[in-house]
């Protein structure tokens, strides 16, 4: 292993020789100067690993000479050492990026700590992360084995999310592998819980959990009837492990008053679960009671284009009287001018605003090539989604927010799933084009490859005959037809889809938020 190389700078470095000693007995390589110049010239023909330096120094000080090191070298950590407390220089400090800070007189193990936290800490939060990640691992297995309800597999699920996100952060490969197959084998247990229940949700045999038509009157009007106004901040195929990564990033602006997942309606596709979400009733109803309003899969034109509409026929059926406005965001100026007119939104009581760039990133990282490269895997993706979002209106927005008396949700209708293994099915010229789930009259598939629902009322969906039935991947399978087999499936492997069972896909976010002042 490479020795940990130290440049320590002072003007009185002869008086430190004990201290050098003692580090050079632990292993370090410790390097000495006694003035800036000489330290600025070191770090230019030397790569150290960190630098002590003391503040007060005849010549140049200790700031001056960090401000030309961060100039030559901005990512070494250098460790500020000074007599002095006085606020203001410890403020300059710390503006000029330093690592640490330490009073005079320094003992050998102030120092070995500050080293220890700025050399060692990666690898041994690395070792620590790994470490109880293996002894959570049988756990997360029995918990695999036991879950039987819905609440069961949204608390497994935050579980995964929570060591995907720890795993990724270090660079042991077998680690994430063993993870991988955990989380493929948690996915498939949680396709044959819903194979098992997902009906019985829908005739009373068995307690359903929260779900997509329910959102509204169970969640949010609540919150207006005691007199609050919410902003609803829909973003389209926005998963639990994107939420855990953007709740950081406001926590300046909004704190978390309540965190919920629960579970988007099948087929987990925009079509269906956000026009339950707005309607608060399930397709098969939408369909029959407002068929103005609702588009089957075989039929030409948008699919969501009345959600504004049935959502006023949600709070006409419930005798409510919200001031609302709805507004769909797909381009970044239409989010600029929303952040514009915040005054005006104020005077609601209830703002529904959709975005809907992540459903666009993950069509578009299927269509275009760049944005494949750019996003090729599932971390790659939760950055992308990271960088849009500190970006991003919606996050301008937010920040606006926090200065008047608002609640924040955040939500999303669906998830999204990364595809792998290709499934075949044979339909007519009439079957659905989606790859994560196909309405037709003569489906020819394998039953236990897929979730199947042969009478689509039993669950509240539509059908457009009276032999039409549904199927729906499990996991992280995509329906292939058997014309064109081999271009079909490289192009869409890898590929992030939705519309199927998968623990990704339905069990989903539901943020309430307060502003943090």
């Amino acid at each position: 292993m490479k020795k940990v190389s130290i440049l320590w700078t002072d003007d009185e470095i002869d008086l430190l020789k004990s201290h050098i000693l003692f580090l050079e007995a632990k292993g370090f390589d410790v390097s000495t100067s006694s003035n800036g110049d000489d330290a600025i010239e070191m770090v230019k023909a030397q790569d150290f690993d960190l630098i002590f330096l003391d503040e007060n120094m005849p010549g140049l000080s200790g700031l001056q000479t960090l401000n030309y090191i961060k100039e030559i070298k901005p990512e070494i950590p250098v460790i500020m050492i000074t007599k002095s407390e006085e606020e203001d220089i410890m403020e300059e400090a710390i503006g000029s990026k330093i690592a640490d800070y330490l009073i005079k007189p320094v003992n050998p193990k102030q120092i070995l700590l500050s080293i220890k936290k700025n050399i060692d800490t990666k690898r041994l939060v690395s070792e620590k992360t790994l470490s109880h990640y293996q002894s959570e691992f049988g756990k997360i297995g029995m918990q695999i084995s036991d879950a039987n309800s819905f609440s069961d597999w949204a608390d497994l699920y935050k579980k995964l999310v929570y060591w995907e996100l720890e795993l990724e952060k270090n660079e042991e490969v077998g680690m994430a592998e063993v993870f991988k197959m955990q989380k493929s084998d948690s996915n498939k247990g949680f396709a044959r819980f819903i194979k098992k229940n997902y009906e019985s949700w829908f005739d009373g045999s068995n307690e359903k959990p929260m779900m997509s038509p329910n959102l509204f009157k169970d969640r949010i009007f609540p919150m207006l009837d005691e007199g609050q106004k919410v902003f609803v901040l829909v973003i389209d195929n926005f998963r639990y492990d994107q939420w855990k990564l953007i709740q950081p990033i406001i926590s300046d602006s909004f704190i978390v008053e309540s965190e919920e997942l629960y579970c988007s309606i099948l087929p987990t596709a925009t079509q269906y679960a956000r026009n339950a979400i707005f309607a608060g009733l399930m397709p098969h109803e939408i369909n029959k009671l407002y068929p103005e309003y609702w588009l089957n899969d075989e039929e030409e034109g948008g699919k969501n284009m009345k959600e504004a509409e049935l959502f006023q026929t949600q709070i006409s059926r419930l005798s409510k009287n919200y001031k609302f406005a709805y507004e769909k965001i797909t381009q970044m100026k239409a989010g600029e001018k929303i952040v514009e007119n915040v005054q005006d939104l104020l005077n609601n009581d209830l703002n529904i605003l959709v975005y809907n760039y992540i459903d666009m990133l993950s069509h578009a990282r299927t269509d275009i090539e760049m944005i494949r490269e750019l996003a090729n895997d599932e971390p790659a993706y939760r950055s992308l989604t990271v960088s849009w979002f500190k970006h991003s209106p919606l996050y301008s927005l937010i920040k606006e927010l926090q200065q008047y008396k608002v609640k924040i949700v955040i939500t999303t209708d669906h998830g999204t799933v990364r595809v792998q293994n290709p499934v075949k099915v044979v339909g007519d010229k009439n079957t659905s084009k989606n790859l994560r789930y196909k309405i037709g009259r003569n489906l020819n598939y394998n039953p236990k490859e897929v979730f199947e629902i042969r009478d689509p009322e039993k669950v509240h969906l539509p059908k457009t005959n009276i032999s039409s039935s549904y199927i729906f991947a499990l996991n992280n399978d995509f329906l292939a037809y058997p014309n064109n087999y081999n271009y079909y499936v490289n192009y869409y492997k890898d590929t992030f889809q939705h519309g199927g069972v998968s623990l990704e896909e339905m069990i989903i976010p539901f943020i309430k938020l307060k502003p943090n002042n």
